[in-house]
């Protein structure tokens, strides 16, 4: 008696739930003016191109040198929500001792490709660096060659600001004040 009662309740409340779910869903017969039209904006395609800001925090920045010089800390926005200023952490270790600094956004070039390091990439290291090897266990002089990574068009690779490491550590500190 008491299997009956309980299958009897999950099939009431089965049956009570696609009732639920069926008037939640719009029918064929509901007229359209009354149901609500996706918004422009939920369409990806009109946004292609554009970057995402949470990507470009963090982004290494690099000088016309290809040496590294810090990471963007933050984005400054005007009330508006145009970007006007990057902040660049220069120097420290892990966030310490970094020396924060403001650059006007149309001052830093985004860049999609990878940077292109004038050395031999695949070269071992000297001073007891092993050699490459192969999956058989056989030594070869030369590392694999690696696919170029693939370029993400949601957001820039790297960026450069045309500057020196010290000609920025030596730029006023940038600080956020509550005045």
């Amino acid at each position: 008696m008491l299997t009956k009662t309980a299958v009897a309740g999950i099939a009431a409340s089965a049956l009570l739930a696609s009732v639920a779910f069926a008037q939640q869903s719009p029918s064929a017969t509901t007229d359209s003016a009354t149901t609500a039209a996706p918004a422009a904006s939920s369409d990806t395609s009109s946004f292609k191109g554009n970057w995402r800001t949470s990507k470009l925090v963090g982004l290494n920045v690099y000088n016309d040198s290809n040496e590294s010089l810090g990471s963007i800390n933050d984005l400054l926005t005007d009330k508006s929500g145009d970007i006007k200023g990057v902040v660049i952490g220069v120097g420290g270790f892990l966030g310490v001792g970094e020396h924060l600094v403001a650059v006007p956004i149309d001052k830093v070039k985004f860049v999609d490709e990878p940077i292109a390091y004038t050395g031999t990439a695949g070269a071992p290291a000297s001073g007891g660096a092993r050699p490459g090897t192969t999956g058989t266990g056989t030594t070869t002089g030369a590392a694999p060659a690696a696919a170029p990574p693939k370029k993400n068009p949601w957001y820039p690779d790297h960026a450069v600001f045309s500057a020196t490491k010290d000609q920025l550590k030596s730029m006023p500190e940038f600080k956020y004040s509550t005045e």
